[in-house]
């Protein structure tokens, strides 16, 4: 399952009041961390727990101290500091050679749920909102607001009169729409899935697109092309498209994916196939991609080698997140 704050909200909804919880969040770190600042776990009394803070590590140790919160219904600061030999985290096994702070409080109906069921409700309809919490060892203290959609996901420390709080702008998970719904769109839409994304599936052709194929998908559009295109400022799901790739391997489809697309607020297009194949592709439309108002990315993917359609889709999937994320995709260590 996705570690995405959406995802692990739908695990924490469904018990929220047949279970006692605890939400973690890592609030500063110091050197190597596995997850930095803002990042989010849900435990609960069952000994379950979703989301993660460390590589596995941390967990249980964090389990048990969130029994303690149950305990008094107040919040708590542990911290693990990998660079002192004495620590707990040295106990471990750990030895990553960083800090890590995090934040336990309680949820309960007591105290409104931290808002997490208001969180929730926003990021599931596809909203911004901005989420604070105090950093203390008393009684919770958070913070909700709705936000418009025109804002930037951050997360940082702030003082409020002496109370430091943790303030984030929350984000709903991506949405990526792919036309094209053949054997190869397949691992496509399952690496997106695995990362938390919403799908949307687009193909009009009743031999493609079956649901059993593409399991964890939002929706599967099966409406005819040309009728997408002339109701385009309908589509909840078009004007909600952060990414779209097309890869239907059909030219008159790909044609009106390209119009379709055109005409939505996504911020990348992608289309998978050869830059000869998509000059025509353009022309059928009568479009010049010069003047194509989305940055578009054609041949699509990095270079990541591999031919089998895992590979490429493993490609595509890694620039498109690449993108969004605003980063190169280049080698960390530089080994490349």
């Amino acid at each position: 399952m996705a570690n995405t704050l959406s995802a692990i909200l739908s695990k924490w909804f469904e018990k929220k009041d047949t279970c006692q919880w605890v939400l973690a969040t890592i609030f500063e770190t110091q050197g190597s961390s596995y997850r930095k600042p803002g990042a989010h776990m849900l435990i609960n009394d069952l000994g379950e727990y979703h989301g993660l803070l460390s590589g596995g590590c941390l967990e249980s140790d964090i389990m048990l101290q969130s029994r303690k919160c149950w305990d008094n219904g107040q919040g708590r600061i542990v911290e693990y500091d990998m660079t002192e030999e004495e620590d707990l985290a040295w106990k471990l096994g750990i030895g990553c050679g960083g800090l890590v702070k995090i934040l336990l409080q309680p949820i309960s109906a007591q105290n409104d749920y931290l808002n997490l069921d208001k969180v929730y409700s926003r990021i599931n309809h596809n909203g911004h909102c901005r989420y604070a919490q105090a950093i203390s060892s008393g009684i919770p203290q958070v913070e909700f607001d709705d936000l418009s959609r025109d804002v930037t996901k951050k997360t940082h420390l702030v003082d409020r009169s002496g109370q430091l709080y943790l303030e984030q702008i929350l984000c709903p998970p991506v949405n990526l729409c792919v036309f094209g719904a053949g054997v190869d769109a397949r691992p496509v839409v399952n690496f997106a899935v695995n990362l938390g994304w919403r799908v949307t599936l687009v193909d009009p052709r009743t031999s493609h697109g079956r649901r059993q194929y593409f399991d964890g998908v939002q929706q599967i559009i099966k409406q005819p092309m040309k009728s997408l295109v002339e109701n385009a400022h309908e589509l909840t799901w078009l004007k909600e498209t952060d990414a779209i790739i097309i890869m239907s391997h059909n030219l008159s489809i790909d044609a009106q994916a390209v119009l379709l697309s055109a005409k939505s607020k996504a911020k990348y297009v992608g289309m998978l196939g050869p830059i000869h194949r998509t000059q025509r592709v353009f022309v059928l439309v009568d479009l010049d991609r010069r003047d194509y108002p989305i940055p578009f990315a054609n041949p699509i993917g990095l270079r990541l080698g591999g031919e089998l359609p895992e590979s490429i889709a493993l490609s595509m999937v890694s620039e498109v997140h690449c993108f969004l994320e605003q980063q190169d995709g280049n080698s960390i260590s530089g080994i490349l």
